[in-house]
């Protein structure tokens, strides 16, 4: 502890042995840092919010939904800050001023990109942030500039917005019309070629309709038909097999005879199986017991050759297979006719199928065509209303919550801390320059130092010996050095305070 105490005191004494070094070293690093520091322009920043309205009802309606505005919105804040947008704020703004070249423009540009913002808060909520540090311009300019960028800015996202819009629609509405327009020559060449072709092949047209069409109809139809008449004809199989095994008359020819007893008792049997009730159940082996002995009675009555009476399920069966009889004669005759049509058309087309196949290509051509032309039409027609939509009710709109700000005060750079630091450094500086200078050099401040170095025995030392005029001189070194440490610390309020003044003159 002594040891390092001893270095401390060994250093402050070589530090003040040599503290005209030091101070002159302090005075110069101080100097060219508060000159480097007072060339470092002051930055003005400028804010503004904006508030995007993205809701309308009727956008929705056609087409135009939340999502839709919500990438357009987005669109227009990534371009916001795009070159041509940058040039155009150049341009219209005092920075202008001092661009000669196309390089200055484009070193402006760039520089300007560094120190513009668009931030989304929220979904609908931006803010914009504009800093001007322009080394040509007093303070009180760039706190304006930094002011009028901002607002230039927000007209840009305006007319991006609003008339951005409109050209696109208008470009897009142009478009689509060339298209149409060359869609139509087409279609009207497909006409008339087609008419051209009736003209020279009237035996290719029927109705107005071409051959090849009416023969794809014609097979179409021809095959629903055969389809309809195979199911026709297997409903009609199927009546026919209930009418094979069910009888035309029942037993019994009086009612409440032994045969018509017996089968509304075997009904009310199967009535109750139905319903789930078990064969040990009272009801159903009390049926049981009574068809039993119904069954002799019935036997009788049909041996001694007693009458019956119509099956009306017989004759139900009857009528539905008259209906579907009718179903399948109809469905035949139907079959026949389009064979027939399918027979002559086909024989047509053997005839002459040249022109056949051109009266297909001719068709199949116009089709196509009348398709993307009305297809065109109605896109046209929607896209006109989107745009008088975005155009008329501005389907994104926005208010601007905080115009831009007048910076009152710089953002950077920290003035006073830099030369607080500057001072800092100078004087630290001042006082290691003189510490390495006091290394350089043999001589030992204490005995304690000179014995550990030697490695011998110090007895004693001698203080110094000074005359009055010595001690005078020392004195008035003394005020010298005192008066040349307070000036430099008297600069750095002076500095200090003229950068407070500097910028209430701002204000």
């Amino acid at each position: 502890m002594n040891s390092l105490y001893e270095e401390v005191l060994s250093a402050i004494h070589s530090v003040w042995h040599r503290r005209w070094i030091a101070l002159a070293v302090a005075w110069a690093v101080c100097l060219v840092g508060w000159l480097v520091v007072a060339m470092i322009p002051n930055s003005y920043e400028s804010n503004a919010r904006i508030f995007v309205q993205l809701d309308d009802a009727l956008a929705e309606q056609v087409g135009i939904g939340v999502a839709d505005r919500k990438r357009d919105i987005e669109r227009i804040r990534q371009t916001l800050t795009s070159a041509v947008n940058l040039e155009k704020v150049v341009r219209a703004t005092r920075i202008g001023d001092t661009v000669e070249t196309p390089k200055q423009l484009e070193a402006e540009v760039l520089k300007l990109a560094d120190n513009i913002k668009v931030v989304s808060q929220q979904d609908n909520l931006f803010e914009i942030t504009a800093i001007s540090n322009n080394g040509s311009f007093s303070d009180a300019e760039n706190a304006k500039l930094a002011q009028d960028i901002a607002q230039k800015l927000i007209d840009i996202f305006r007319e991006e917005n609003l008339a951005g819009n409109r050209g696109d629609m208008t470009e897009t509405l142009e478009f689509v019309n060339q298209q149409l327009a060359q869609r139509e020559k087409e279609l009207e060449a497909a006409e008339q070629r087609r008419r051209v072709f009736e003209t020279q092949h009237p035996e290719m047209v029927q109705g107005g309709a071409a051959n090849q069409q009416r023969l794809e109809s014609s097979r179409s139809e021809l095959r629903g038909v055969e389809a309809d008449l195979a199911a026709a004809q297997s409903a009609l199989a199927a009546i026919d097999g209930q009418l094979a095994g069910t009888p035309r008359t029942l037993p019994g020819g009086v009612m409440g005879s032994a045969s018509a007893s017996l089968a509304r008792a075997q009904a009310d049997l199967a009535g109750m199986r139905a319903r789930g009730l078990t064969e040990n159940h009272p009801d159903v082996i009390a049926a049981k017991n009574q068809i039993a002995a119904l069954k002799g009675a019935a036997d009788q009555e049909a041996a001694g050759g007693g009458g019956g009476v119509p099956n009306p399920a017989y004759s139900s069966l009857q009528s539905i297979r008259a209906d579907r009889q009718a179903t399948v004669q109809s469905l035949t005759s139907r079959k026949a006719s389009l064979q027939s049509d399918v027979a002559n058309l086909t024989s047509m087309q053997l005839d002459n199928p040249e022109a056949a196949a051109q009266a297909q290509k001719i068709n199949r051509d116009y089709d196509v065509l009348r398709e993307q032309y009305d297809k065109l039409l109605q896109d046209r027609e929607e896209l006109r209303l989107r745009g008088e939509i975005k155009t008329e009710r501005e389907a994104v709109k926005f208010e601007v919550v905080d115009p831009p700000t007048t910076p009152r005060s710089p953002v950077a750079p920290n003035r006073p801390v830099l030369l607080l630091g500057v001072l800092m450094v100078g004087l630290g500086g001042g006082a290691a320059f003189a510490f390495a200078l006091s290394k350089l050099r043999s001589t030992f401040s204490t005995t304690a130092s000179l014995e550990r170095v030697t490695g011998l025995p110090v007895l004693g030392a001698i203080s110094q010996t000074m005359t009055d005029a010595a001690r005078e001189l020392g004195r008035k070194r003394l005020k010298y050095f005192y008066g040349a440490s307070a000036a430099l610390g008297g600069l750095f309020v002076v500095l200090l305070a003229a950068e407070f003044i500097q910028r209430g003159m701002v204000a």
